[in-house]
C-alpha cells in the first residue's frame, strides 16, 4: 500500500512539475545553459503568419523558420523579414517584450500580377458606390441603345461571369447619358447623372435597380436632393464620432479632416486640420501593439492614419511631399492596407506606412482605380497603351 501511495505521489508530482513548464513555456520562457548552468532565462514571443504561406522568416537576416510558426525570442528589437520565391519581400522592425506575444504578418504580393478585361463596351466617368462594391460607368463609343449609364456590380459573382455582364439603367435615346457626370448617392440607391449642352446643364436622378425608361428630371430641385443627401453623410458621420470616447472625440472634432474610415472602422485616414500633438487615450500603452514608429506630433497638411484599438497614429504622406502632385488614397477591405496611386504608378502599403510596394506602373486613367470587394485585386481602366481602343475596366491581381 505504501509502495503505491509512493508511486502515485511520484506521478502527481512529475504531473504537475511538467504542467508548470508548460505554462511557463507558453510565457515564453526557456531553460538558457549558456552561463555554465540551466537557467530560466524570460523570453517573448513572435508570431509569423503570411498569405500565401509556406514563406521563409529571416530574423536580422538570419533563415530562422517558415510561416505559420511561433518563435521564442530574447526581448529586443528585430529586423523581420518574410519572403517567397516570386512574390515581393516584407520587412519590419518589431520589439519582443517578455512573456508578450509579437505578430509579423505579412500579406505577399506577386511580382507578376495578372490583367483580366471585365468590361468590352469602352468606359468613361468611372465612379464607385459608396459601399464599394458597385461601379457606375458611361459608354459613347456604341450604338444609341448601347450607350448610357452602367453599373457593375463586383459582388456578383465569380470574376469569369462578370465579363460583359454591367447592367445598364439609362441609354441616349431621352437625352446623351453617354457624355454624362456621374454621382452616387450616399446609400448607394440612385445616381445624378449632370448632362451638359450648349453651357446648359440637365441633371437626372437615376435609380439603380433597373431600366430607367423615363429618367427623372431634378434641374430645378437639384439643391433639395443635395440638401437631403448632405444631411445623411452629416447623420453618418456624427453617428461613427459618437461611437469614441469622449477625450478622442475632441481630438477628431479639432485636429483631423476625415478623408475616410477603415472598412472595420477601427482606423481614420485623415489630413491634420492643425499642427499639433495627439495627447494619449490609452495609458499605460497597450503591450504588444504595432511597434513601428508613430508620428504624435502632426503637421498641418500632412496625411496620418490613427488606429482607435491602439492609440497609434501613423504618417502617410506629409505636406512636403504632396506639394504639387495628385494622388488617391483608398483603403483596401481588410482595414489594414491602402491603395496608393501616384506619379503614374499604384503602390500597395500597410496602415503604418510600411512595406509600400509598387504593384502596377503601366499605363491607367489615375483618377479611375478602384479596390476589390475582397483584398486579392483591384480595378484599373487602362486601355493599354493602345490609343486606337476604347479604355475598359479591368481587375489587377495582387496574390
Amino acid at each position: 500500500m505504501n509502495k503505491q501511495l509512493f508511486v502515485s505521489f511520484v506521478i502527481l508530482f512529475f504531473l504537475f512539475a511538467a504542467t508548470i513548464l508548460v505554462i511557463i513555456y507558453g510565457k515564453g520562457y526557456q531553460i538558457d545553459f549558456q552561463k555554465g548552468r540551466p537557467e530560466i532565462a524570460g523570453t517573448g514571443l513572435l508570431v509569423a503568419t503570411s498569405n500565401p504561406d509556406g514563406a521563409s522568416v529571416y530574423i536580422n537576416d538570419h533563415l530562422t523558420t517558415a510561416t505559420n510558426n511561433t518563435i521564442n525570442l530574447a526581448p529586443g528589437i528585430y529586423k523581420v523579414k518574410i519572403a517567397k520565391e516570386a512574390y515581393f519581400s516584407w520587412e519590419k522592425t518589431i520589439k519582443v517584450e517578455k512573456e508578450v506575444v509579437a505578430k509579423a504578418q505579412a500579406l505577399l504580393f506577386s511580382k507578376t500580377p495578372m490583367l483580366e478585361g471585365i468590361t468590352d463596351l469602352g468606359v468613361d466617368n468611372t465612379v464607385i458606390d459608396p459601399s464599394s462594391t458597385k461601379i457606375a460607368f458611361t459608354v459613347s463609343s456604341q450604338s444609341t441603345k448601347k450607350n448610357g449609364v452602367y453599373i457593375l456590380n463586383m459582388n456578383a459573382g465569380p470574376l469569369l461571369t462578370l465579363q460583359g455582364s454591367a447592367t445598364q439603367i439609362a441609354d441616349d435615346t431621352t437625352d446623351l447619358f453617354s457624355t454624362a457626370k456621374l454621382q452616387w448617392s450616399p446609400d448607394g440607391q440612385n445616381i445624378l447623372a449632370t448632362i451638359t449642352n450648349d453651357a446648359r446643364e440637365t441633371k437626372y436622378l437615376l435609380t439603380t435597380n433597373g431600366f430607367n425608361q423615363t429618367p427623372q428630371d431634378v434641374t430645378e430641385t437639384i439643391q433639395t436632393i443635395l440638401d437631403g443627401w448632405d444631411s445623411q453623410v452629416k447623420l453618418s458621420h456624427d453617428s461613427q464620432i459618437a461611437g469614441l470616447k469622449s477625450n478622442l472625440q475632441k481630438i477628431v472634432n479639432d485636429k483631423f479632416s476625415i478623408i475616410a474610415w477603415s472598412p472595420d472602422e477601427t482606423k481614420i485616414l485623415y489630413t491634420a486640420s492643425t499642427s499639433g500633438t495627439l495627447q494619449p487615450i490609452i495609458n499605460p500603452p497597450l503591450i504588444g501593439s504595432d511597434s513601428t514608429p508613430q508620428h504624435r506630433t502632426i503637421s498641418k497638411g500632412s496625411i496620418y492614419i490613427y488606429d482607435i484599438k491602439e492609440d497609434k497614429n501613423f504618417l502617410i504622406l506629409s505636406s512636403q511631399d504632396q506639394s504639387g502632385k495628385e494622388f488617391k488614397l483608398e483603403w483596401l477591405p481588410d482595414s489594414l492596407h491602402l491603395l496608393f496611386v501616384h506619379d503614374k504608378k499604384i503602390d500597395v502599403l500597410e496602415y503604418d506606412g510600411a512595406n509600400e510596394t509598387t504593384i502596377y506602373a503601366g499605363p491607367f486613367v489615375d483618377s479611375s482605380v478602384f479596390p476589390w470587394p475582397t483584398v486579392d485585386k483591384f480595378v484599373i481602366v487602362t486601355d493599354l497603351g493602345n490609343n486606337e481602343i476604347s479604355p475598359n475596366l479591368y481587375t489587377v491581381s495582387l496574390k
